[in-house]
């Protein structure tokens, strides 16, 4: 892992906040309420907006130098409650920090205690110092947890709980609760689920509350599932989250799913998990269309040098996609440094920026990236994936699907098509 950088020149990283706003937008009628400046809710406002062609709900509590000074956090949260409030009635308010307010050292904690009769929160620290989209995503999860999740000693051996890592598409977490359904799953839950909420459905409410997602009842209700499927390394600590909640739920993990290696295994351990003989007939046809998908892409795409700019757990779904059809994942950039990335399949794991990315991608062919890398490969005349956050060209993006054998090899068929001209 190389980090020799004392500063980020054209950043590729996202904060802390927009992980935590992303989750709070996966819950049913909640409220993300950013405690912070106006400017950062606007920001994540307008960026998620372009990125998803939907409205995003997030109300903030409006901090500037003068309240930030004389203001211990608990007025400016309790003014933005009662507005919030007197217009909308949502289920959740969903608190989340931000730099500003964390140096100030503000009592988020006391100040959802106070306001424990007004109305239901939960409350997370996300200073934008440290940590990332991802770590932003998984702090808010178990603080969900923590704060929501009831205690049970029984378990509903019919129910699932699938936890995707933030950069699961809404269809990709859709397509991962059907194939648990498949698995003979009556309930399966996602925590929280993009799925009905941002998968570009055309919703009656333009914005006002999230129009959809896992319910409140339901997530208070979720420690008898029978079984936590988690997906990405930022998640891993979620899972075991669960486990303090009900000591009979069992946790299957898993880094990543992307690929044909990778896919047998979620399948091998979902099968022995379930005592069954073989997966749905729907999921072997799609594992031969991969294996010759494979072997049609490979005399495109073996040996291409191929650098990877995103967030770890995304990297590395896409990693295990292109080595497996022979390519030469040349560089990964990621936006920060990750826990246990030691043990990575990559050779060469840079944390970085989009300046790293445009040096190694001077002797490569393909770049996957968001499309701040899009100038990067126009400049080069080389070849741009968009993948990852933002992407403010294609439309749709929130139904792309790159997991499991079919979104494999959706996806090689996109990369070898889009190389090709």
């Amino acid at each position: 892992m190389n980090e020799t950088k004392p500063l980020q020149i054209n950043p590729l990283k996202l904060s802390q906040p927009m992980g935590a706003l992303l989750c709070f937008l996966g819950i049913k009628n909640t409220m993300p309420l950013m405690h912070g400046a106006i400017g950062c809710a606007s920001f994540s406002k307008v960026f998620f907006t372009r990125h998803f062609n939907d409205p995003i709900a997030i109300q903030t509590t409006a901090v500037n130098d003068i309240t930030a000074v004389i203001d211990g956090g608990d007025y400016s949260i309790s003014e933005a409650i009662k507005n919030i409030t007197a217009k909308v009635q949502p289920d959740l308010v969903g608190l989340f920090t931000t730099g500003l307010t964390e140096t100030k050292g503000d009592d988020i904690k006391g100040a959802t205690y106070l306001l424990r009769d007004v109305q239901k929160m939960v409350y997370v620290h996300t200073p934008d110092f440290e940590g990332g989209l991802e770590s932003g995503w998984a702090k808010s999860i178990e603080a969900i947890i923590e704060q929501l999740v009831e205690k049970q000693s029984k378990i509903n051996p019919t129910k699932a709980l699938l936890i995707p890592n933030v950069n699961f598409t809404p269809l990709e977490t859709e397509k991962l609760k059907e194939q648990l359904e498949l698995f003979g799953f009556d309930e399966v839950f996602a925590l929280p689920d993009l799925s009905e909420s941002l998968d570009g459905h055309l919703g009656v409410k333009q914005g006002a509350l999230t129009n959809g997602g896992i319910s409140i009842e339901e997530i208070k209700n979720l420690a008898d599932t029978k079984v936590v499927i988690t997906v990405g390394r930022s998640v891993q600590r979620t899972g075991e989250k669960f486990l303090e909640k009900n000591g009979l739920i069992q946790h299957l993990h898993f880094d990543s799913i992307g690929g044909l290696i990778q896919s047998d295994q979620f399948y091998k351990d979902l099968l022995l998990f379930q005592s069954l003989k073989a997966p749905h007939p729907q999921a072997q046809r799609w594992r031969k269309r991969l294996q010759d998908a494979l072997l049609d892409t490979h005399f495109l795409l073996g040996g291409k040098k191929i650098v990877i700019a995103l967030e770890y757990d995304q990297a590395l779904s896409v990693g295990n996609i292109l080595n497996e059809v022979g390519a030469n994942i040349v560089a990964v950039v990621i936006p920060n440094k990750i826990v246990s990335s030691e043990n990575t399949i990559f050779k060469n794991v840079i944390i970085g920026d989009m300046s790293d990315v445009e040096k190694e991608m001077e002797d490569a062919d393909i770049l996957i990236s968001n499309f701040h890398g899009e100038r990067i490969t126009n400049k080069l005349h080389k070849t741009v994936i968009l993948r990852g956050f933002p992407n403010y060209e294609t439309v749709g993006n929130q139904l792309k699907y790159d997991l499991l054998y079919e979104g494999t090899t959706q996806f090689l068929f996109e990369v070898a098509n889009k190389h090709q001209h």
